[in-house]
């Protein structure tokens, strides 16, 4: 029971992160209307539970990876960190300042990101995540019988960000290139199904609109498969069509940030 616990958990909270933080909040490559937004961003919040994500705070942190990526400006790239960990505290340092309003970001990261402030209040608070992090410790009392399961119980409280730092630190650093862009990034894995193909950054980054993080025909990306159904369903729609893998050439100059590339009007 623990392991289909972790296993469920960790999907389903690096699949809501990709689905609506990512390719929602910061990227916009597809709309829907206000009632399913607000479902999608609910079941967002209860699956990531503890390690909910705000979306404005997301939305921005990423563009601006986008706008430097690989830099000193990056908010969060191991071209200019120690080592994993560093990483994840500088990251969280910016999070909090944007979460909380200390740091103003520059205006062209701006809006077209969801809001549901009643939800984000609740989700953002402390209570809220100590309450997610109390029910992880019982469903571990329950059923844990054995005490190295223990050890997995700590992942569950910080899902969100340790998501975000395997993509970050592996994506720009480890597996191979498609695209000649001017930052690091690398695909870590052709069949990307731990995270949900998130560590296809190397694609993402050459083309930072298309839905489908995937560019070759033995490349999978399980968000965008999830996409594909939920468009067919007419629950959400398609801001764009993705490049076919057909006609990928792989070698393009890095994709410039602009409003286009993010999909969203400032």
């Amino acid at each position: 029971m623990v392991y289909l616990f972790f296993a469920s958990h960790w999907t389903l909270s690096v699949l809501f992160q990709s689905l609506f933080q990512h390719r929602y909040a910061a990227h916009r490559m597809y709309t829907m209307r206000p009632r399913t937004e607000r479902a999608l961003h609910l079941c967002t919040a209860l699956v990531q539970g503890s390690s909910y994500l705000d979306p404005r705070a997301y939305a921005i942190l990423h563009r601006e990876h986008h706008a430097y990526a690989d830099t000193e400006k990056d908010p969060h790239s191991p071209e200019h960190q120690r080592n994993p960990l560093h990483m994840m505290l500088n990251t969280a340092r910016r999070y909090e300042g944007l979460l909380s309003r200390r740091i103003q970001p520059e205006a062209r990261f701006l809006g077209g990101y969801p809001k549901w402030p009643a939800l984000e209040k609740v989700f953002n608070s402390w209570p809220s995540r100590v309450t997610f992090g109390a029910l992880y410790t019982l469903f571990y009392r329950r059923f844990a019988t054995r005490p190295w399961h223990w050890a997995l119980l700590p992942a569950h409280f910080v899902m969100g960000p340790v998501h975000g730092a395997i993509v970050n630190w592996f994506g720009h650093r480890s597996g191979y290139r498609n695209f000649a862009t001017r930052d690091a990034s690398r695909n870590t894995l052709p069949m990307d199904v731990v995270c949900m193909g998130e560590l296809f950054q190397n694609n993402h980054h050459a083309r930072p609109a298309s839905p489908n993080f995937a560019a070759r025909r033995f490349e999978l990306d399980p968000t965008w498969q999830v996409m594909r159904l939920l468009s067919r369903l007419k629950l959400i729609r398609l801001a764009r069509e993705p490049v076919e893998a057909a006609r990928v050439t792989p070698v393009v100059p890095r994709a410039r940030f602009t409003e286009s590339s993010l999909a969203v009007g400032t």
